[in-house]
């Protein structure tokens, strides 16, 4: 059973960076695709970003692309999100996600998360 813990969340300004970190442990983390989603007050979670197993592809929700971007050390068993030029929207808590693939195909194919990270934009 795969455990995922998130960091590097807080309080930044609008227009203001962070990275948040994602230690995974539990099974062989190299082998299988991760991912970020986040959820907002009052709204649904949703996806943020994910990567293949081996890091060689990468994907983004259109709200965040060219802002964000998620990394993987396979020898840390660690995931990675860098959240530059922040927005008031991006406000969330922030979740770490696995599946059972090595793949990416859909956000709905993670089925571990972690308790979270809140990151909260001050406008």
């Amino acid at each position: 059973q795969v455990q995922l813990v998130e960091s590097g969340g807080g309080l930044v300004q609008a227009g203001g960076s962070l990275r948040l970190s994602c230690a995974a442990s539990g099974r062989t983390f190299r082998r299988y695709a991760m991912g970020w989603l986040r959820q907002a007050p009052g709204k649904e979670r949703e996806f943020v970003a994910a990567v293949t197993w081996s890091g060689g592809s990468t994907y983004y929700a259109d709200s965040v692309k060219g802002r964000f971007t998620i990394s993987r050390d396979n020898a840390k068993n660690t995931l990675y999100l860098q959240m530059n030029s922040l927005k008031f929207e991006d406000t969330a808590v922030y979740y770490c996600a696995t599946g059972n693939d090595p793949t990416y195909n859909d956000y709905h194919e993670f089925t571990s998360w972690g308790q979270g990270t809140q990151v909260t934009v001050s406008s």
